[in-house]
């Protein structure tokens, strides 16, 4: 009789660890439920596959490098009247993505841009995509140190393998010719490769400013807006509407504004 500490080492010969180290449990759950040869091998070849699947998502969650988590769910389309629940079941479908369309979301801080970029990033990659996130100013700085630092180097490689790339915060700063050079460098390698989706608080018309070069700044907003979804969010800051204050519900909770 073939040991079961055998067949866990066949298991993991054929690259099947997940299921060699469940092995002794599926067994005893077969012989329960006294199922078929049929059934317990596609008992084992679901779960093998399932925990595949699964430890990729994991994996696909840490190289996307979101700031924190967030689902389409939890956006509350009531607060943004801008966009509608059709809408935003649209950019669910990700059909978008897969026609190479991008997609920038236009508004004021605290109007969900960052939310629903990284509820759709999340999305993605629970169907097997593979997503970046980037805030603008990380994403300068690893271009620029893409030849001395591994870090920055390991970091553009899965930029450029990425089904979807996300950049936040998209010209909130002005940058120097060499940082232009760069980012359109990027914009280059990405365009017809990957689908982008874009937030920021300036529409394209206001770019060129802080690109400073017409030509790159031309060239930048071909490839970007060629196929282009621009969404604009507007309405108050859903923070500051929902922030949360020290003194409660109390009548006084809101006298005090920084500013």
């Amino acid at each position: 009789m073939t040991s079961t500490s055998y067949l866990e080492q066949q298991l993991r010969s054929l690259r099947m660890a997940e299921t060699a180290g469940r092995l002794p449990e599926l067994i005893t759950e077969a012989e329960r439920r006294d199922v078929s040869y049929q059934e317990f091998l596609a008992s084992i070849l679901n779960y093998e596959q399932k925990r595949r699947e699964e430890k990729q998502i994991e994996r696909f969650m840490k190289w996307a490098a979101f700031p924190y988590h967030k689902t389409l769910e939890e956006f509350d389309v009531r607060e943004q009247a801008s966009l509608s629940q059709k809408q935003l079941n649209q950019l669910k479908e990700l059909t978008w993505m897969e026609q190479l369309y991008n997609i920038i979301f236009l508004g004021p801080p605290g109007s969900g841009k960052t939310h629903l970029s990284i509820a759709l990033g999340m999305e993605a990659i629970n169907r097997g995509y593979q997503v970046s996130f980037l805030p603008m100013g990380e994403l300068i700085h690893i271009l620029k140190t893409t030849e001395i630092i591994r870090k920055s180097q390991m970091r553009k490689k899965r930029i450029l393998k990425s089904d979807l790339v996300i950049i936040d915060d998209l010209m909130y700063m002005a940058m120097n010719q060499n940082e232009a050079n760069l980012f359109f460098q990027l914009i280059n390698e990405l365009y017809d490769q990957s689908a982008l989706i874009f937030t920021s608080n300036k529409g394209p018309n206001d770019w060129g400013d802080l690109l400073g070069d017409p030509s790159i700044t031309t060239a930048i907003l071909d490839r970007i807006l060629h196929r282009a979804e621009v969404v604009h969010l507007d309405g108050d800051s859903y923070r500051m509407k929902h922030r949360k204050s020290i003194f409660g519900d109390e009548e006084n909770a809101d006298v005090y504004m920084v500013t």
